[in-house]
């Protein structure tokens, strides 16, 4: 039995996710490709701005017909363990004080993965805009 971080759990499992999207989208959704890559390098920098449950609101609200968006918001809730967004915005917007706390440096955690393999996986520049 191997012991792993958290850090090392989310590495591996925003990896698979991001690879997975990569070759679902290789070739043929450009626009896809940049959304979900811009989703990755904007949603931190909108958590730490706005707080986690007005960050997730906001994009999941924004992201309406964005199919690429929706896969980011559902691939992140998995990361965070729950089995769907709906579960995990219902997670941090009950959450006691200490609790959200812990699920937004969790949360940002996870999110600096999406950002570097959207980076060396997805080729999205943090610069490139994806709306």
């Amino acid at each position: 039995m191997t012991i792993q971080t958290i850090q090392q759990q989310y590495a591996k499992t925003v990896y698979e996710q991001v690879l997975e999207f990569d070759k679902a989208h290789s070739g043929k959704e450009d626009k896809a490709r940049k959304e979900y890559g811009s989703m990755a390098h904007k949603l931190p920098v909108l958590v730490r701005q706005a707080g986690l449950v007005q960050a997730l609101v906001f994009v999941a609200t924004r992201g309406k017909g964005k199919d690429s968006q929706k896969e980011f918001l559902e691939h992140l809730a998995q990361t965070m363990g729950a089995g769907s967004f709906g579960d995990l915005l219902d997670q941090v917007r009950t959450a006691p004080l200490v609790e959200y706390m812990l699920l937004t440096r969790q949360t940002l955690w996870a999110l600096e993965w999406y950002k570097r393999f959207a980076q060396s996986v997805l080729g999205i520049d943090p610069t490139e805009e994806g709306d």
